[in-house]
């Protein structure tokens, strides 16, 4: 029997799949933060000047272009404040980029109009037929898999690849922060394209014709051949959330949609329902171990707030069962069964994890994310799950 161990630094513990410990009980996860803030130099003098050197790629690479780089949008507080900083400071020229999966809130889709309209951004949004994406997550639903909510990110990151590969655009930036975010841990959270091509077609009845399907080979391409580069600026530069959501509000009348992630009601269920009930996964846990390492409130503390019940928006597991034609009864049995894991259907992780010294230069360059290599390409010691 394995003795129970906690992190010193964050609330993970030994029951956290894919984790290890050092020989002073920080885990795995927390140094791999300090590795990524020590490779980008994040929040000092050396990162903004690499952010710098950066940023005049960007400008040169979109001279008689009518824009120079693609920003994600989502309408959360994360891509709305890049888009100011891109605009009103690093004086980019970006195209806005919206993958719109049917199931996005008001409040989100307003927010992002307001901010596009001020700044004068164009908006490329791409609407995934409302049929076919419920008939994906329903797919995954009856799997009994936790990724329900992958084929989001992964259709959200071929779109961007592709809209690049259209307009000739060669960097894509992301609002996403490790230091308010982590690394969620592989057990949680790891899909692929084959993951869900393999998943719709065993449990799906409605083709994939709207839906960008990210496979390796047009993944492969976009990275060797396009060379689109992958560049997440928070990453690099002193970044608050909350301080972001301040310069939203005064700015752009933003509105806060009431927690992380929650912009979207798919991703809602997800953290409110789907996880925690199911799987007995709480995303809160990763949160709430970025507000230990950045030192705002304790160990002792996030372990209370953790005990705590996360409130579930009014109505969420009828609209969820309404969407995807589910009878209540139809819902409990899936809910109650057995759950299970990315390991048991096919993927594309052997080819990743063979790959991995080229996908880590790859990562150096900025061509994919550091944080796909480290989640997709590395070998972990054990998933538990």
């Amino acid at each position: 029997m394995i003795d129970f161990i906690q992190c010193t630094k964050c609330i993970y513990n030994s029951n956290t799949s894919g984790i290890v410990f050092d020989n002073k009980g920080v885990c795995s996860y927390c140094n791999e933060i300090e590795d990524l803030k020590t490779i980008y130099q994040t929040g000092k003098k050396k990162g903004e000047e690499l952010f710098d050197q950066i940023l005049k790629k960007i400008r040169n690479s979109g001279k008689n272009k009518k824009y120079d780089c693609i920003i994600g949008v989502s309408g959360g507080v994360d891509s709305c404040y890049l888009i100011h900083l891109a605009v009103t400071q690093w004086k980019l020229r970006p195209l806005a980029v919206h993958y719109d999966n049917t199931w996005n809130s008001a409040i989100s889709t307003i927010n992002l109009s307001k901010i596009l309209k001020k700044l004068d951004i164009d908006l490329f949004t791409h609407v995934v037929n409302n049929k076919e994406i419920n008939d994906i997550y329903k797919s995954f639903f009856i799997a009994g898999v936790p990724e329900i909510e992958a084929s989001t990110d992964l259709g959200y990151a071929c779109l961007l690849r592709k809209i690049a590969s259209k307009y000739n655009i060669k960097f894509i930036l992301e609002g996403h922060s490790f230091i308010d975010e982590g690394l969620s841990p592989i057990g949680i959270n790891y899909f692929d394209g084959k993951y869900i091509k393999e998943i719709h077609k065993k449990f799906g009845s409605v083709k994939m014709k709207s839906y960008p399907l990210l496979t390796f080979s047009f993944f492969l391409k976009s990275v060797i051949f396009d060379r689109v580069k992958f560049l997440r600026p928070y990453w690099y530069i002193d970044y608050s959330k909350e301080y972001g959501k301040e310069i939203l509000k005064n700015i752009y009348d933003w509105q806060d949609y009431g927690g992380n992630h929650l912009e979207n009601r798919m991703s809602a269920f997800y953290h409110q329902v789907y996880l925690p009930q199911k799987f007995n996964i709480d995303l809160r846990l990763g949160y709430l171990s970025t507000q230990v390492r950045n030192k705002k409130i304790s160990i002792t503390e996030a372990l209370a707030q953790l005990k705590k019940n996360s409130k579930i928006e009014l109505n969420l597991i009828d609209y969820f069962r309404k969407r995807l034609s589910l009878s209540e009864n139809d819902y409990n049995m899936i809910m109650s069964q057995r759950p299970k894991y990315w390991q048991s259907y096919p993927t594309y992780k052997k080819y990743f994890e063979y790959l991995s010294p080229l996908f880590y230069l790859f990562a150096r360059l900025n061509l994919v994310t550091m944080s796909f290599y480290l989640k997709y390409c590395k070998k972990k010691n054990a998933y538990n799950n």
